[in-house]
């Protein structure tokens, strides 16, 4: 998981309580994300991880309504995805990545979604993670997502992005410099 100085802040201890009480009204509100999970281990393990709380914090101020989805038996770990119904809105109009970035000669975008996502502290979904997190509602079905693009096709300047249509999940490829309003990206992150 990437790192950087922004991730390394500290929430003061009233965005910290206020955090919680949020993460918590979610995971009660949408059990069926969760189950077999109880709120009092996960919280636990927040206040135990502050730096971790403090990107979930970004997640959350960026739109991304982060949620437990799982916990990794393997690393001990609680998984959060980002929820929200949409695309997180603070994360929008971003190409793919640096490179793309830099290729675009006018009507440059802002930024780029891996770096974004590499900043805040947070993985881009895989394919599989975007396809699991669909599994446990209705996602993105007015906007897309980048996901994660395998280094074939990023090679060749393409870049994979999901979203839900029809009452299906559709992966499809664009050019990675390419950006629209209604396309962002959902992260992840353990805890």
């Amino acid at each position: 998981m990437a790192s950087s100085e922004k991730n390394k802040k500290t929430l003061s201890a009233q965005q910290r309580d206020e955090l919680i009480s949020l993460l918590k009204a979610r995971f009660e509100t949408n059990m069926s994300r969760h189950k077999g999970l109880k709120w009092e281990q996960v919280q636990e393990r927040l206040e135990k991880n502050t730096e971790k709380l403090a990107i979930l914090y970004e997640m959350e101020i960026t739109g991304g309504k982060p949620d437990v989805v799982k916990y990794d038996k393997k690393t001990d770990a609680y998984i959060f995805y980002d929820c929200a119904a949409e695309s997180p809105d603070g994360r929008r109009s971003l190409c793919y990545d640096r490179a793309a970035l830099s290729s675009r000669k006018a009507n440059k975008p802002q930024g780029s979604a891996v770096e974004l996502a590499e900043s805040m502290g947070i993985e881009i979904l895989t394919e599989e993670q975007y396809r699991e997190l669909q599994k446990l509602g209705k996602f993105d079905q007015k906007t897309s997502s980048w996901i994660k693009t395998p280094p074939e096709i990023r090679y060749l300047g393409g870049a994979l992005f999901c979203d839900r249509r029809y009452d299906k999940v559709f992966t499809y490829h664009n050019g990675a410099a390419s950006y629209y309003s209604s396309r962002g990206f959902r992260g992840w992150i353990n805890v």
